[in-house]
């Protein structure tokens, strides 16, 4: 089982699109997929049309009142299974620092998963406790991230937490994301960092496609499968694949 974690600093650089239209894919190529919602604000769940089933599920669930395999849910996607998010998550970093290992809580959980090829982590922005778990627990960490000045210092930031506190930097790989050709700054920034080898080659556009994912409640394969927008995340997952899995 691999496990990938969508994840950013910064909140607003379409983490959660990638997380859910990468699910779709890998789900379409055979694997057997579950996202796993972290994010109070639950917008993986509300693209995939899923909702908790008990009050405050993600808090009983690291709390070990009710087993990881209790909550997972079905998609209407074949291979697509999601770990719906709640209003609950956001207590997950206080909890968390009453338990031992705290900081590999998350790392057991997952270690209860036998069935599924992959699993990908929706994360809510920040540094805190709930994400030194998610370093700790994923095989990679994918970073998206705009093509702008201060969406590049978050990635800067996160790389210096990584050498800071010992986490294997090899793991952390980044993508870019809302990407607007009309911007010069844009063309710019990304060919610094394609010179340095340090992102993948393909990115998201910011294309309107992509922002009505929202309005539809679904991955953008399923209304507008033929669309530019729909090709370029194809592209991305070819090359996930490739360093990834």
């Amino acid at each position: 089982m691999t496990v990938i974690a969508l994840y950013n600093l910064k909140g607003g650089v379409g983490k959660t699109a990638a997380a859910i239209n990468l699910a779709y894919l890998a789900a379409a190529d055979g694997y057997k997929t579950l996202v796993w919602d972290l994010d109070p604000q639950g917008s993986s769940s509300f693209y995939l049309n899923v909702q908790a089933n008990n009050k405050n599920e993600t808090k009983k669930l690291f709390a070990e009142e009710i087993e990881l395999k209790d909550v997972v849910q079905g998609s209407v996607f074949e291979n697509l299974w999601i770990i719906p998010a709640d209003i609950s998550a956001r207590n997950i970093d206080a909890l968390l620092s009453g338990l031992k290992h705290s900081k590999r809580k998350l790392k057991s959980l997952l270690g209860n998963l036998k069935e599924y090829d992959i699993v990908i982590l929706d994360c809510p922005p920040g540094i805190s406790l709930l994400h030194e778990n998610i370093f700790s627990a994923a095989d990679w960490i994918l970073m998206p991230n705009i093509p702008t000045t201060l969406s590049i210092n978050s990635f800067e930031m996160v790389s210096a937490y990584f050498d800071d506190n010992g986490l294997d930097k090899s793991r952390l790989k980044c993508f870019f994301s809302m990407v607007d050709h009309r911007k010069n700054l844009h063309h710019e920034v990304m060919q610094q960092f394609y010179k340095d080898k340090l992102f993948f080659k393909n990115y998201i556009p910011y294309l309107s496609d992509v922002e009505k994912m929202g309005v539809n409640q679904q991955p953008l394969f399923e209304y507008a499968n033929s669309s530019y927008a729909a090709q370029c995340y194809r592209d991305l997952w070819h090359e996930v694949k490739k360093v990834c899995l």
